[in-house]
């Protein structure tokens, strides 16, 4: 019998953990993996078996999407080690590192490339999707920095891509998730940063917000590319309120000197302004419930902020509806053409999201509808989605995620690798 953590075992509930409380299931089986021969085996051994195989990183799909009752879960997180080369500015990070490791590990030379901003997302999930963070705008997509992947394929081959060895699987995996294999190391491109960073957001009263985020639309325009512009509505102290600003990865002194054209649009009732280290930047968005908070969110890409798309995001109803953000896409994003990559919508100007966590599962429907509401407001305005942002959308989320020409690519090179489709516990492209 092939080792690993079946029910009962020590260890096996915290190894199916994963960050949605709401998510319980119960594999037969859970590998972890310590290397490629590892995973390999454990992917001939799920497909002897007749075993459904999910592959769990950081466990930060809201839908739990790698876990499968009665299925077989490829555990990555034993390979989590992440080398950095500050002469050639490379990092090499195994498959199931988190995102928190990687800034620590360039932090420590200055360096960083683009990572979400919740410290234990799997690098992996978050890159295969393509990746954005406050870094994006200034070096692109975590995507766009991947030199070079390892990768276990369905026949259980490990070979390279990059854009010299495997080009084809090397464009399908900046952006197509992880539809063409388990990815077992990762190189990515660094950048000279620096280790600080600047917070600010203005509060704004909502029935007052809507002559502030044209303002701020005004602003999008003139960012400098260390700036993110961010505009946020959720509670105040039981109220909505509307928090308008942006994020500076960089020196401080320099960030502030857009603070006085924040603060002059609208009327805000408070202000701040943090500086930070980027370290700290990085671990904003944890929270310290961890995995005992129940999940759920929606996403859209908009090419443009109409006035009615701003109505839209500010229209909360009885203020029940879950918290949300827009957040300037553009600069180095849309640096590179669209077909660079399988990542969709480089064109897009804002991303807007809205995500809603609770504790109380009596709560779950009404938590859930609310979401749903709240982004079918916004989709009137949206030119798609970003495919990490998907949560139940099913192959209407592919679609949105992917142009058809670029689907159609896709569904090519899944045929290619996963005939079979193996590995369709994600937003599945179909062989």
């Amino acid at each position: 019998m092939i080792a690993g953590l079946r029910p009962g075992d020590s260890g096996y509930d915290r190894a199916r953990a994963v960050w949605n409380a709401m998510v319980d299931r119960r594999p037969a089986l859970i590998l972890p993996c310590r290397s490629a021969a590892g995973v390999v085996a454990a992917v001939r051994h799920g497909r002897e078996e007749g075993l459904e195989i999910g592959v769990r990183c950081g466990g930060h799909s809201v839908l739990g999407l790698p876990l499968t009752d009665g299925g077989l879960l490829i555990d990555l997180a034993p390979m989590g080690a992440v080398q950095v080369d500050p002469a050639s500015r490379r990092a090499r990070v195994g498959g199931g590192a988190l995102l928190g490791a990687l800034d620590i590990a360039s932090q420590r030379h200055g360096l960083a490339t683009t990572a979400g901003n919740v410290s234990h997302t799997g690098v992996g999930g978050l890159t295969l999707g393509g990746g954005v963070g406050w870094l994006s705008r200034l070096c692109g997509l975590s995507s766009d920095n991947v030199t070079s992947f390892e990768v276990v394929t369905a026949a259980g081959d490990v070979v390279t891509a990059s854009a010299t060895e495997r080009p084809d699987l090397y464009w399908g995996l900046r952006g197509g998730g992880g539809n063409f294999g388990v990815v077992t190391e990762f190189e990515f491109r660094l950048h000279q940063v620096g280790t600080r960073a600047l917070e600010v957001e203005f509060v704004h009263e909502l029935e007052d917000a809507h002559e502030a985020l044209r303002g701020w639309r005004e602003l999008l325009a003139e960012a400098p590319r260390r700036a993110t512009p961010v505009a946020r509505v959720g509670d105040l102290d039981g109220r909505p309120v509307a928090r308008i600003g942006f994020v500076w990865v960089g020196d401080p002194a320099e960030g502030r000197r857009l603070v006085p054209s924040y603060r002059s649009i609208g009327r805000p009732i408070a202000e701040r302004v943090e500086e930070l280290s980027y370290l700290d930047l990085q671990t904003a968005g944890d929270d310290v419930e961890g995995h005992a908070i129940r999940r759920y969110w929606k996403g859209h890409y908009l090419r443009q902020l109409s006035d009615d798309a701003i109505e839209a995001f500010l229209d909360r109803g009885d203020g029940s509806f879950p918290a949300a953000r827009l957040t300037l896409n553009a600069g180095a994003i849309s640096d590179l053409p669209d077909e660079d990559s399988a990542y969709s919508h480089r064109d897009a100007l804002v991303e807007f999201t809205t995500s809603a966590g609770w504790l109380d599962p009596a709560e779950d429907q009404a938590r859930m509808t609310a979401a749903r509401v709240y982004a079918a407001g916004i989709e009137p305005f949206a030119s798609g989605a970003y495919v990490n942002a998907l949560a139940d959308e099913g192959d209407q989320g592919v679609r949105r995620a992917y142009r058809p020409e670029k689907l159609a690519r896709l569904t090519e090179l899944k045929r290619a690798y996963d005939p079979d489709n193996v590995f369709h516990l994600n937003p599945n492209i179909r062989p």
